[in-house]
């Protein structure tokens, strides 16, 4: 069994299509499915669908991306939805340096808002990171370790920045990324982590993985991304799956 601890079925990609998508990944012997919000609409869509479906949880959080949704109250209805028993995790939030607000003290205020929420709510913090690496690493030390700990999700920086984040107590997960043939810098990453931090991922409807690149992504092609994590790590493709769902469990409380 494996865990697809980061896609967002509730995306119009793919929630038309969602009873497909979930037997697709059942099938796959996907048997758990982590959801995050992205914004507030998405974030309350999220928990509608894990109270409907008990292999879906949800996390709820304001991406970088979607900051225009930010408003005095947010954290206030995020707070809120922390406390449903189907929310397993805050986020995603985070940093994105690429196609975030170019008021980067916005995105940090909020990233940290959200981050410290998390502390205060037991709950783990989903955190993308895109070309913000210094900073976030730099928000996350200055908050300091979560009780429950967190994922640095869809994984793009280097071995020894990973290192830092695991000292933090933060997973380390891969997407559809690690499996594409010119990944070899990412590649190197993924072999040089511990098993025991270790998380793979969809981040459906995107990034789906080789041999599906460029289409639209679903749960059930973690599989291919397991996969490609057992070969860089030398390990058993199943023995690697159980310890990967083992750490997904002990991460979100699934």
């Amino acid at each position: 069994m494996l865990i697809d601890s980061h896609a967002h079925i509730q995306d119009p990609q793919l929630r038309p299509d969602l009873e497909g998508v979930l037997e697709r990944a059942h099938q796959a012997r996907v048997g758990a499915i982590v959801c995050p919000g992205y914004d507030l609409q998405s974030s309350s869509a999220a928990i509608e669908i894990a109270d409907q479906h008990p292999q879906v949880v949800a996390a709820v959080g304001i991406h970088p991306n979607y900051l225009e949704d930010w408003r005095p109250d947010s954290l206030v209805q995020l707070a809120d939805w922390a406390q449903h028993p189907r929310v397993v995790a805050l986020g995603e939030m985070g940093l994105d340096y690429v196609n975030g607000p170019r008021d980067k003290k916005l995105q940090q205020e909020v990233f940290i808002r959200q981050l410290e929420l998390a502390g205060k709510a037991g709950l783990p913090a989903i955190i993308h990171n895109r070309e913000s690496h210094a900073d976030v690493l730099k928000i996350v030390r200055e908050v300091g370790p979560l009780p429950r700990g967190g994922v640095m999700h869809c994984y793009s920086g280097s071995a020894e920045l990973a290192a830092e984040f695991i000292d933090l107590g933060y997973y380390i997960s891969f997407a559809g990324p690690v499996t594409f043939k010119n990944a070899r810098r990412l590649s190197q990453v993924a072999a040089a982590i511990s098993p025991e931090w270790l998380l793979c991922e969809t981040d459906s409807p995107y990034l789906s993985p080789e041999p599906f690149r460029g289409r639209r992504n679903e749960p059930a092609r973690v599989v291919f991304v397991a996969e490609r994590l057992a070969q860089l790590q030398n390990y058993p493709p199943e023995e690697l799956a159980s310890v990967m769902t083992a750490n997904a469990k002990k991460l979100f409380g699934i």
